[in-house]
């Protein structure tokens, strides 16, 4: 299985085609004269031409540019090159933030222009910093401005926890509500935070669409949209309520799109709802992080898990998650994990969110040491500690193994990857190693046989050295019938 050809990764997508955006309600920023053409909107009728937006920080520049044309900035290597306030500075360097990511050095000065963005990235390069600085170093006086200002939209609730806990550290003190809206929790609670007053909002759709039909939620003074994990949340059918919560928002809204692929229906999702945004690739050539070593298991079914508890003993990790394809499969090696060894937890969905909730605490404070679960936690969980990943099942889409893999390796970090591949799964395994443009080395473990040898039949007593017997005619022991073909 180790000669298998490598195929190049697909080639990152051009920019989007722009849209157009209606001038600025009473009370937003003051649109600026444009002089893109009209266009129509989505229900037939002529909209204004799209007007740029007053910067808040920063280099300002058209947002007329012509979509061909690329926009050059100079390399930024600090913090204290992006025009950032000093109780931003405070902030970041109280987090160790001590230089920026790639995707920070260039998403945060067009984020602070006002520009439309389009970002692809690896996981675990600080996409949640990047819009999370431009977003508080923008914010209105609660005094001026009493809605809600900025929403996140994420795929799952573990990552909508994550995003509010990376915007109170950044805060640093500062008085800026924010409030995560996310189902599995009680949602009076969550309307009585809203009512007090929410400055930032980040949810998942389907409950940020459960407060806009109950009037509980207000997105006339949203000035900022950001789609984090955008390609998973299209992958899981959320689609129509992205829509649905974007048409709610104002027309002349930053709208700033984050994924680590971009599939067509990203570029189409651009294409309606972003005006010339500014394409920014990460991740041009290479999914596979270089960070990680990965490997693969070539092994029977049912001896994964005595595969697995040999591997643990034998590479004592820091931290480990073990990714199953499903819910019931995910608990089934909880439960017997859990028997030969301490510091095993489950997540997935089938738990309640006061479940999940703690067990993603004790993992983030390293009271549990492996961590079996579903691709629930194989997008945005960001757990520095993490250094290996396991997967149990080999996953059904190659973009999941991009995202489980990314759980280590973050920051910089080295991590170890390891795949189960049964014999049967080889296509599988070829189709992920298209898809990172990386062959996966195989794997042996010593003293244990992977791959149960095919054994011959007995043969009978005293025909020992005998020719084999010929085979019957056909199935049922009958002569081959003949037909005549008639003209």
């Amino acid at each position: 299985m180790s000669d298998r050809p490598r195929a190049n990764p697909s080639s990152s997508a051009a920019s989007p085609r722009p849209a157009a955006r209606k001038p600025a309600p009473s009370g937003k920023r003051p649109p600026a004269k444009s002089s893109a053409p009209a266009a129509k909107s989505a229900d037939g009728n002529q909209s204004q031409p799209a007007a740029p937006r007053a910067p808040r920080g920063g280099q300002s520049f058209s947002k007329t540019t012509p979509p061909g044309e690329k926009r050059e900035r100079a390399a930024i290597t600090s913090f204290r090159e992006l025009d950032l306030s000093a109780e931003m500075l405070e902030a970041l360097d109280k987090a160790d933030y001590l230089e920026p990511t790639p995707i920070q050095a260039g998403l945060i000065p067009f984020a602070m222009d006002d520009v439309d963005v389009l970002g692809q990235a690896h996981t675990g390069t600080g996409k949640t910093a990047a819009f999370a600085i431009p977003i508080l170093e923008g914010l209105h006086p609660a005094r001026e401005v009493r809605g809600v200002q900025a929403i996140i939209l994420v795929p799952t609730r573990e990552l909508a926890v994550q995003v509010r806990e990376e915007f109170v550290k950044l805060s640093n003190n500062r008085r800026v509500s924010c409030v995560a809206l996310y189902g599995g929790k009680p949602i009076r609670e969550q309307i009585d935070k809203l009512r007090r007053g929410a400055m930032i909002v980040v949810g998942t759709p389907g409950r940020v669409l459960d407060h806009i039909a109950r009037r509980t939620l207000d997105l006339n003074d949203v000035w900022c949209v950001v789609l984090d994990e955008a390609d998973r949340m299209l992958d899981i059918g959320f689609r129509p309520d992205i829509e649905k919560i974007l048409r709610k928002c104002p027309a002349d809204r930053q709208t700033l799109l984050l994924s680590a692929t971009v599939p067509p229906p990203i570029e189409r999702l651009a294409r309606r709802y972003m005006v010339d945004p500014q394409v920014l690739n990460f991740s041009p050539t290479d999914v596979a992080v270089e960070t990680i070593d990965q490997y693969y298991y070539t092994v029977d079914n049912d001896r994964k898990f005595d595969l697995l508890v040999r591997l643990i003993e034998r590479e004592k990790p820091k931290q480990a998650i073990v990714f199953c394809r499903t819910k019931r499969g995910t608990e089934r090696i909880y439960q017997r994990l859990s028997k030969k060894m301490s510091g095993v937890a489950a997540i997935h969905g089938d738990l309640s969110q006061g479940m999940r909730d703690r067990t993603m605490g004790d993992f983030r404070q390293g009271k549990v040491q492996i961590l079996v679960a579903t691709d629930v936690v194989g997008r945005g969980i960001d757990v520095s500690a993490v250094s290996h990943i396991v997967n149990f099942d080999i996953p059904s889409f190659c973009d999941d193994y991009v995202h489980r893999v990314g759980r280590t390796g973050r920051m910089g970090r080295e991590g170890v990857a390891y795949t189960f591949v049964s014999p049967e799964e080889g296509s599988e395994l070829t189709r992920i190693e298209q898809r990172i443009n990386l062959l996966l080395k195989r794997a042996e473990m010593e003293d244990f046989e992977l791959v149960r040898p095919l054994l011959p039949g007995p043969e009978p007593a005293g025909n020992a050295g005998a020719p084999p017997p010929k085979p019957p005619e056909s199935a049922l022991r009958r002569p081959i019938k003949r037909y005549r073909r008639a003209l």
